[in-house]
């Protein structure tokens, strides 16, 4: 994805693209930041370790306090109505992430993937994560410039996908089969897989054969869901802004706090147990506003939800769903006591 394939996306056809914050410049140094961001990942794990809370704890402090403070410059630079698209755009990002970390933690331990590897395997994720995430971002932005109807397909995505994330809910999590996955079939169909990891290598020669370690087959995992995530997130962004700029960097800035912040809730996810809940409403209001942004373009009569209202629920949904979830351990809790 490129400045110039964005500017021309960018294009006011539609009230959610009018404008873009976003020049050429603009552009250049957020993508240099970001690769920075992502060099010093893999510098910090070019020696696989086994990473403490402490660590975890610090880089997801980092990660949070940076997209806060880069919000205040887009809330000081283009005004209230930009900054608020932007903290509801990250909030929306981060929850999904939040929901992604499930699958991520089901791939490393269905391939009992080492704790020390672990790390490397999440940060290979997270930059192809990136790399589908803009292409999607300005493929969608191409789209929705040269047709106002896009606003319907990308709503469809999102009430489809309400509705998955609400069966998950309802049969108590997510259901995944890493060995079905199409990607890692395809994998084994090809090569040989080596019987046991051989630290980051993901391929070696043996018995002068080329192989697979149990290494690729995660990161071809991990890389397959990601794909799934990005027709997920992209278009569940664009229904709280139009502009390519804020899509973009508020699905990276949620993305590279990943690999810190699995570590700090790969122990707390599971307390979270109506958090699907919340997400599948979160969706299903994301694509209902999406289908009525469209129909204001044909009828102006129909009303449309705000930036502000867009806030409210998303924020309200998740402390709902957390204290919902909190208060069933308790009540498990105080049930195990007793018997």
């Amino acid at each position: 994805m490129t400045p110039a394939l964005i500017s021309v996306a960018a294009a006011p056809t539609s009230p959610a693209a009018l404008t873009s914050i976003a020049d050429a410049r603009l552009w250049w140094l957020t993508i240099g930041g970001i690769l920075a961001l992502l060099a010093l990942d893999f510098l910090i794990t070019r020696r696989p370790h086994e990473v403490s809370m402490r660590e975890a704890v610090g880089w997801s402090a980092f990660y949070v306090a940076l997209p806060m403070a880069f919000g205040l410059w887009v809330w000081r630079a283009h005004g209230s109505e930009i900054g608020l698209q932007y903290y509801t755009g990250y909030l929306v990002e981060k929850s999904l992430s939040v929901d992604n970390l499930f699958i991520f933690i089901l791939i490393l331990t269905s391939f009992a993937v080492p704790r020390v590897l672990q790390q490397r395997v999440l940060l290979i994720g997270i930059a192809g994560a990136l790399l589908m995430r803009g292409a999607f971002i300005a493929l969608g932005a191409a789209l929705i410039a040269r047709f106002s109807w896009m606003f319907l397909i990308f709503g469809a995505i999102l009430l489809v996908t309400a509705w998955g994330v609400l069966r998950d809910a309802r049969q108590g999590g997510h259901a995944l089969e890493v060995s079905e996955l199409r990607i890692v079939r395809l994998a084994r169909r090809f090569f040989p897989i080596t019987a046991d990891y051989r630290g980051t290598r993901m391929t070696v020669i043996e018995g002068g054969r080329k192989a697979l370690t149990p290494l690729a087959l995660v990161v071809l995992a991990i890389l397959g869901t990601d794909l799934v995530f990005a027709i997920d997130s992209v278009p569940a962004v664009y229904g709280i802004t139009g502009d390519p700029y804020l899509v973009f960097v508020t699905n990276a800035f949620a993305l590279l706090g990943l690999r810190a912040l699995y570590f700090v809730l790969e122990g707390l996810l599971g307390t979270l147990r109506h958090l699907g809940y919340g997400l599948a409403a979160i969706l299903a209001f994301i694509g209902v506003k999406l289908a009525l942004h469209w129909a204001h373009g044909v009828w102006e009569w129909v009303p449309t939800v705000p930036t502000l209202a867009s806030l409210a629920v998303i924020v309200g949904a998740l402390a709902l769903t957390t204290a919902t979830s909190l208060w069933a351990n308790r009540r498990d809790e105080r049930d195990r006591q007793r018997s």
